[in-house]
């Protein structure tokens, strides 16, 4: 299983980014994916998952209604777009997958910042 983030840099307050997951090793459609995140100091949290079809999401309260998770299978490549970004969504983002113990990417970093 190989997960590759890519997309992450520096945005002003208010601005956009659209993070991507580039998978492979698994059968990409077949599997809930995930997009955690980790700030300095601060645990690594859930940002939101989307079933394999991509017809089920779930967002954290912090990022619903600024964050779309979504995906195309035959691409095998998960998405994050971010909206209205606020310097607490500063952090390293992650794609994760559920198979066998878990895979995680190698993070890409994100600052909101002015």
């Amino acid at each position: 299983v190989q997960l590759v983030e890519s997309g992450g840099g520096l945005v002003q307050p208010g601005g956009s980014l659209r993070l991507s997951c580039a998978a492979s090793g698994f059968t990409f459609s077949s599997y809930f994916m995930r997009w955690y995140r980790q700030a300095p100091g601060k645990e690594r949290e859930l940002v939101a998952l989307i079933s394999g079809s991509g017809g089920s999401t779930n967002y954290a309260d912090s990022v619903k209604g600024r964050f779309t998770i979504s995906r195309d299978n035959g691409k095998s490549t998960l998405y994050l777009q971010m909206n209205s970004l606020k310097p607490e969504d500063t952090a390293v983002y992650y794609c994760y997958v559920m198979r066998g113990a878990g895979s995680w990417g190698q993070g890409t970093q994100v600052t909101v910042s002015s």
